[in-house]
């Protein structure tokens, strides 16, 4: 509840609607409640809702952030190729930038991630894009 008494905003995605679940299988978001929701903790910015793929766990990996191995302390299940996970929005840039970003699901990505990836990367890398549709 916000101090006006009101409820606060509830989260957009990066196409201006409200935002998707992520994943519940494996269970993802800073929050772990499924959206790649954020806040003033979330100093990461888990909000890009991606479709892993083997070269970015392996990137991710080198980089030193092992997304592979399960680490239950964490709530984290170790992620295999083809789960959808929220990330965090500079390693998903770095991985753009080496050619090996997964790809993203817009309705299920926060609105935040514009602060540090271009929209039209994000578009380029959709996998939920509609074709004909207006928004896209």
């Amino acid at each position: 509840m916000s101090t006006n008494g009101r409820e606060p905003a509830a989260a957009r995605n990066v196409l201006g609607g409200p935002l998707a679940l992520c994943s519940q299988q494996p269970l993802t978001g800073f929050f772990r409640t499924g959206c790649c929701d954020t806040g003033p903790h979330d100093v990461g910015l888990h909000v890009v809702c991606a479709q892993v793929t083997a070269e970015f766990l392996h990137f991710s990996r080198a980089r030193g952030n092992d997304l592979i191995t399960p680490r239950p302390e964490y709530r984290f299940p170790g992620l295999k190729p083809g789960d959808r996970w929220c990330l965090c929005a500079l390693r998903w840039l770095e991985a753009y930038e080496a050619g090996v970003a997964p790809p993203v699901i817009l309705a299920a990505t926060h609105e935040a991630a514009l602060t540090v990836i271009p929209r039209a990367v994000l578009l380029a890398h959709a996998l939920d894009v509609q074709e004909d549709a207006g928004t896209v």
